[in-house]
């Protein structure tokens, strides 16, 4: 996806906390996202903005950013102090992307600079225009803004009213050809519940998870991170696929072909980032 690799588990932090920002890397998340957006007030924007920039500079591979929306005018500061930035992350987390021109605008801003964009759908316009916003030039990874959703629609944050919403957003990301990161899950007290629901984004196709407290990361981890049997299993299939020169080949009981190759081949690509 992009230098960071495919993304497991993805754990935010207020920008108004930097405090927290080390506390946040000690975990196992895949990356932490700095948020100016959602966790921050209005108030603090300028602050949190300033701590995020200073974070960065200093090197953090793992640390990445959440900026303000960018028809908002936080999100065209942040998008300008990042343009001034001695330097930035390798991934930019962009909310309530409705249009491919949001990422155009960063990208020209941003110029060679530019880090991977990551567009967060979180209306029912952006969720209509998804395969643009997936296929423009720059997106590294789609993220599902569950909570904004789910307020327009007047329903709550949880997996079965937004069941059929999740199903065109992971659609558009696989149109794309690019990974999909679900929606935190906000209930900090029911453990169970978190792995159940990351084992249905699983199981719809998402890769990634995003995380709000450093408890979540290691259940989410378990479930989306593969198991050494499924890295046994994908290297023995690749192993008899090509063997048999890259044509169908009978392995455990099913057909091998090139479409199950790819899935075989993203649990080897996960598994060589986590080695890392």
């Amino acid at each position: 996806m992009t230098a960071i690799g495919i993304i497991s588990t993805m754990l935010f932090v207020p920008g108004s906390k930097p405090d927290r920002f080390g506390k946040a890397l000690a975990s196992d998340a895949d990356v932490v996202c700095i948020d100016l957006e959602d966790a921050v007030p209005e108030s603090g924007k300028g602050e949190a903005r300033a701590a995020a920039i200073a974070a960065i500079a200093e090197g953090a591979d793992r640390l990445v950013l959440r900026i303000n929306g960018m028809t908002t005018r936080a999100g065209l500061e942040d998008l300008l102090a990042l343009a001034d930035a001695p330097r930035l992350p390798s991934l930019l987390f962009v909310p309530k992307v409705e249009n491919a021109a949001e990422i155009a605008i960063i990208r020209s801003v941003l110029g060679a600079r530019a880090p991977g964009i990551v567009p967060l759908i979180e209306t029912v316009r952006g969720l209509d225009a998804i395969g643009s916003i997936a296929g423009a030039p720059g997106v590294a990874a789609m993220m599902f803004g569950g909570g904004d959703f789910a307020a327009e629609l007047g329903v709550d944050l949880a997996w079965g009213p937004l069941q059929a919403a999740r199903g065109a957003f992971i659609l558009g990301c696989a149109g794309a050809g690019v990974p999909a990161i679900d929606v935190p899950f906000i209930r900090l007290d029911d453990q169970q519940g978190l792995v159940e629901e990351t084992r249905a984004a699983k199981a719809m196709g998402f890769t990634g998870k995003a995380a709000i407290h450093p408890a979540q990361v290691d259940p989410i981890n378990a479930v989306l991170r593969p198991t050494a049997e499924e890295v046994a299993e994908a290297r023995q299939a690749q192993d008899a696929f090509q063997a048999a020169g890259g044509a169908a080949v009978r392995f455990n009981g099913r057909m091998l072909e090139a479409p199950i190759m790819r899935r075989y081949q993203r649990i080897l690509d996960m598994r060589s980032k986590n080695d890392a």
